[in-house]
């Protein structure tokens, strides 16, 4: 009785997706045509090492002469290998259908169904002739003395074999497969070294190829699905007719985002780029809820009402739609190439970032990020360096073709406009200090692995341009001014929608455009995406905003729009300085004060009432921040978190359980030690990290002493006032008297 051996996962999706015709000539062959077409998959890399002629995307690929027969993967059925471990080619398997030999072009992928027949498929009753013996196996580059010489050095037990996830691997599997062909003709192979090498080159495609497709998604939409409504790639379903899952991926290298799929194609591990300036450095060393009327002065209660309540105008969200269907060809093709990717795009001249700057980047994960340290070690260009920096971190520079020098235009082009009207606190350094604060939710929480690479892509863009161009005065004063401005937009949202129009409007400029690769599809979502989220960063949409997101995650089942999260994160950093450290949050205050005071200077010269807080001589600084904490930030953060809680703990505990359940099956092959460790083992409970609340409530703190000192020294200040008006009246009376007297 033979032992039957399945191929691994990524091996049968080469195969399944191949047009080629397949000859019924045995095992031998099906064997063989399995590795050489794997071993085709890698090789154009291995050439493009060597300095070959690498053939380019899309161009005809030699395909070997014997194919595997049809039958035996549409069946599922694997071949016979002999008892005695090692593979027979004498051996005979039943096949049902049969295919006419015809000459290979190009590698097309095409999806084929169970109830239609592939194309080029010769009748049954008139079946080809089979060699006697098998002819020699054609590669898309012959091997030459040199590489004979480098295959029979070739150990295929060693296991000291790079990550996955690296170019080299695409050398190292090329090689192996190349070595296996060879012993396949010879005659006999152990089934081990055929299992473990045909394995590392499906996991060195597998870590190609779900970079570029979709795992299937179990529950709430997130990274692994475009939409509700099932958006999956199609070519995916096509793919996984095997239940294995993929082999675990090699995370031991930052530098390439790698990523892994659940069993059941939950959540998606993300890993961030290594930054431009580590690696450059590397080289160079070796190389209101209801606002209680008399929770706040006056004052301070107007600020809250004019600011953060407006009733918010209906606004109907488009409806989902499905994903671009990418096709099977497009994943693989991807796999194909993807060493001459890498090498193209790591050639391509990026970005100088001076030491300076790359010292202050190194603490940009971190939720006390110093953004003022950013600003003057970048002199004065914190957007420039830092939105460079994410969009590299993330992929986006390499996934979406983004040339460097047109990015770093657009940034400079943000730049310019973020000072344009020279604002204390609405500026470039607000605009950095928003989106590191984004990054800091995207990669920290994990939210970062329920995205898509496009949702990502827009929300960093939408955090680095959300206040634009923006005049140093508020929505109201526009209004109230009836400026050019506000005429344009009707009053509704002036400075928001005056941000993404202007956002857009550089985007349209050839040198800035950094879209210019995104499909029709893509560039709209894209688009759709920036404008919700700005627009939802207008203040006056606030107590609705927190309002919908509470009813949603009320109900028993909630479906959480990703538009929707999206625009409540990006609000809730817009206003998250109360959230960080004391130094950094009095400083932003002291800008923002002043800001509102020249506003105040302005409507004075208007002849417009003073809003709120733009009074330089009637202002409560320390009751006003309390009141922003406690009725604007405290409760936006906390409806953050449990929209984060809800979106991440279903992820994560899955990935949890898929992680346990590979420990545990590895530990039972021991035996012994199955049962203890199936009892210990047990899923770690999700637990969000949420470092801005010892922050606002320390900053809380601070701000209730300074405002029982500021009341000290008003009562003071009242109290000496007082006396000297008295004093100032007793003179006057004394003066009085003596006039009297001397009359």
């Amino acid at each position: 009785m033979g032992t039957v051996v399945s191929l691994p996962e990524t091996a049968r999706k080469v195969l399944l997706c191949s047009e080629a015709p397949m000859a019924p000539n045995g095992p031998h062959e099906g064997f063989a045509s399995a590795t050489n077409r794997i071993m085709q998959a890698l090789s154009p890399a291995r050439a493009k090492r060597q300095g070959g002629a690498c053939a380019t995307e899309g161009a005809p690929v030699t395909s070997p002469q014997q194919q595997t027969p049809a039958g035996w993967l549409s069946s599922g059925v694997s071949p016979q290998l002999s008892t005695q471990g090692a593979f027979n080619p004498d051996s005979n398997m039943q096949d049902n259908t049969s295919e006419e030999p015809q000459e290979q072009g190009s590698l097309t992928i095409v999806r084929r169904s169970s109830g239609k027949a592939p194309r080029h498929q010769a009748s049954v009753s008139s079946p080809p002739p089979m060699p006697s013996t098998p002819p020699p196996l054609s590669a898309p580059d012959s091997p030459g003395i040199h590489e004979e010489a480098a295959l029979e050095a070739v150990d295929l037990a060693a296991d000291n074999l790079p990550p996955v996830d690296t170019p080299d691997a695409c050398d190292k599997a090329a090689l192996r497969l190349r070595c296996l062909l060879k012993q396949l003709h010879r005659g006999e192979v152990p089934v081990d070294l055929l299992r473990r090498n045909l394995q590392y080159a499906a996991r060195v495609l597998e870590a190609v190829y779900i970079d570029e497709t979709k795992a299937e998604t179990g529950g709430c939409p997130g990274r692994t699905g475009e939409d509700d409504t099932g958006g999956k790639r199609a070519g995916r379903a096509l793919l996984r007719q095997q239940s294995s899952p993929p082999a675990p991926l090699d995370h031991r290298h930052p530098a390439a985002p790698a990523q892994v799929s659940t069993p059941q194609g939950g959540l998606r591990r993300r890993r961030l780029r290594a930054p431009v300036w580590a690696r450059r450095l590397a080289d160079e060393d070796d190389e209101l809820s209801e606002v209680q009327p008399d929770a706040v002065p006056h004052e301070v209660r107007e600020w809250l009402a004019s600011t953060f309540t407006r009733q918010l105008a209906s606004r109907q969200r488009r409806a989902d739609e499905k994903p671009k269907f990418r096709s099977v060809a497009h994943a693989i093709r991807a796999g194909i190439f993807v060493d001459r990717i890498y090498r193209r795009m790591s050639s391509a001249p990026l970005m100088q970032f001076p030491p300076e700057v790359a010292r202050a980047l190194k603490t940009l994960d971190d939720w006390t990020f110093d953004v003022f340290a950013l600003s003057e070690a970048a002199s004065g260009q914190p957007v420039k360096y830092l939105g460079y920096d994410l969009l590299n971190r993330y992929g986006i520079i390499h996934k979406f073709k983004v040339q460097p020098q047109t990015l770093e235009n657009f940034l400079c082009r943000v730049e310019e406009g973020y000072c344009k009207y020279k604002n204390p606190y609405h500026n470039n350094l607000h605009a950095a200090d928003v989106a590191q604060t984004v990054h800091y939710m995207l990669c920290q929480t994990g939210l970062m692995n329920w995205l898509s690479d496009l949702e990502i892509f827009a929300t960093l863009v939408a955090a680095v341009v959300h206040d634009l161009e923006h005049t140093g005065t508020t929505n109201n004063f526009h209004v109230m001014a009836q400026s050019e401005t506000a005429l344009l937009y009707n009053d509704r949202a002036v400075l928001e929608n005056h941000h993404a129009s202007a956002t857009f409007r550089i985007l349209k400029e050839e040198e800035n455009n950094i879209l210019s690769h995104l499909s029709r599809e893509e560039y709209r979502e894209f688009r759709t995406l920036v404008i919700d989220m700005v627009l939802a960063t207008d203040m006056s949409f606030h107590f609705q905003q927190l309002k919908n997101m509470r009813n949603l995650l009320t109900l028993a089942e909630p479906s959480i729009d990703k538009s929707k999260a999206l625009s409540l994160v990006l609000h809730c950093c817009d206003i998250s300085h109360p959230a960080k450290r004391w130094t950094e949050h009095h400083r932003w205050t002291s800008l923002l004060l002043e800001e509102f005071f020249l506003q105040g200077d302005k409507e004075s010269e208007l002849g417009l009432p003073f809003s709120p807080l733009c009074d330089r001589n009637n202002t409560l600084v320390a009751e006003s921040q309390i009141g922003f904490i406690e009725f604007i930030v405290e409760p936006s953060m906390g409806v953050c978190s449990d929209m984060l809680d809800y979106i991440l703990a279903p992820l994560n505990s899955s990935s949890t359980c898929s992680t346990l359940a590979s420990t545990t099956s590895i530990i039972e092959e021991g035996g012994e030690e199955s049962s203890s460790a199936s009892s210990t083992a047990s899923p770690a409970p999700f637990v969000l990290k949420k470092p801005w609340t010892s922050c606002l409530s320390e900053n809380k703190k601070s701000w209730k002493d300074q405002a029982v000192k500021d009341a000290d020294a008003r009562a003071l200040q009242k109290k000496l006032e007082e006396e000297a008006a008295a004093a100032a009246e007793a003179d006057a009376t004394d003066e009085g008297s003596e006039v009297q007297n001397e009359e």
